[in-house]
Order: structure tokens, then C-alpha cells, then sequence
């Protein structure tokens, strides 16, 4: 069954750590490509520091003060495009970042997108999720509660909170305490 969007509209830590266990599917005409979720991290709000709402409403950001269960995809680095999903309420800017999933559908697909990486290295980082699934600017603000978007999120696996490992975000490095420190990011062990 589809995530809906009472499933979204909720505090974010709450929303990224009930995403582990969920599947991230993505529809090419009848195929589904796709998989578990097995790495998130939160963000919430202008005062969150590590946040792209820090300094308020721009064009590059501005899904994520959409309603909840809508995408917000950025480029970054000049080459990666990265998939988030919408959370909390209309207005109020948080997001949840898939970082990891666990290949489950199409998985000569995404063998053929990941081209010369081993299997356990297709899709564990949010940058190879979005290649593996050809997730890219065309999915920005799509509605993830709506199958006819071609990406949506599906209920799945329910882990107890002694799988599930809890630590600071990655990659906040410029980013000022406490910040940079916050355990907002959840996977599986």
C-alpha cells in the first residue's frame, strides 16, 4: 500500500526513522525499479543549520516548503542528483534524505546503471540511488502519494529500535554545533 500523506505529515525525526523498512519504487512504462529503504536523515526548519532552508525560501528549495509526501530533488556537486522527501506541514520547510536502499525490483536495471560496481555497492548512497533509479530534476515537487508520479513510496518492513542505528548527519562539515552533531541519520545495522 501507497504512503500516504498523513504518513508524511508528521515531525521529521519521527518520518525518517519510520522510512527504514519502506520501499522506494520508481514506474518506466510497466516497470518497477526500486527497493527497501535502509538509510535516511532528517532535516527540519530554517534553524536547522544543515538544512537548505537555513537562509529561508529560494527556487532551488522551494518543494520543501510544499505539502508533505512531495519530492524535493537537488543537484549537487555538479554531477549527483539527490532524492528527498517532503515532511511536517505545508509551509514549514523539512525534508527527509534517502541515503541507501536495498535493491529488490529491476534489478538488471539497475545492474546496467551501475555498470562495473559490485551489487552491495549499487545504491548505498543517495547520489547511486538516484542513478540506479534514474531519479533526476523531472521528478522535483512530484506528488510520492500519487502512483501516477512514476516514483512513490510503499509501506514495507517494520525494524525494532535495536536495529536501527542512530548517529550525526554525513557530510555537514562547514556546518556549526550542535548542528553538525545532531543524530538525525537512521539505518539498519
Amino acid at each position: 500500500m501507497i504512503l500516504d500523506r498523513t504518513f508524511y505529515a508528521r515531525p521529521a525525526l519521527i518520518v525518517a526513522r519510520e522510512l527504514i523498512g519502506a520501499k522506494l519504487i520508481r514506474k518506466e512504462g510497466d516497470t518497477r525499479i526500486g527497493g527497501m529503504i535502509v538509510e535516511t536523515e532528517a532535516y527540519s526548519g530554517e534553524d536547522d543549520l544543515g538544512c537548505h532552508c537555513r537562509s529561508g525560501l529560494t527556487k532551488r528549495n522551494q518543494a520543501m516548503y510544499s505539502q508533505p509526501g512531495h519530492a524535493y530533488i537537488y543537484f549537487t556537486y555538479g554531477m549527483h542528483w539527490m532524492l528527498n522527501v517532503v515532511v511536517e506541514t505545508e509551509g514549514y520547510p523539512a525534508a527527509i534524505l534517502i541515503r541507501a536502499i536495498k535493491p529488490t525490483e529491476g534489478l538488471s536495471i539497475i545492474a546496467q546503471r551501475r555498470q562495473g560496481q559490485p551489487e552491495r555497492l549499487w545504491t548505498n548512497g543517495p547520489a547511486k540511488v538516484c542513478q540506479a533509479l534514474n531519479i533526476d530534476h523531472r521528478f522535483y515537487g512530484v506528488d510520492l502519494c500519487s502512483q501516477e508520479s512514476g516514483l512513490f513510496l510503499l509501506y514495507g518492513c517494520e525494524f525494532s529500535d535495536e536495529q536501527i542505528e542512530v548517529s550525526p548527519r554525513v557530510g555537514l562539515n562547514s556546518v556549526p554545533e550542535p548542528w553538525k552533531s545532531k543524530p538525525w541519520r537512521f539505518r539498519i545495522k
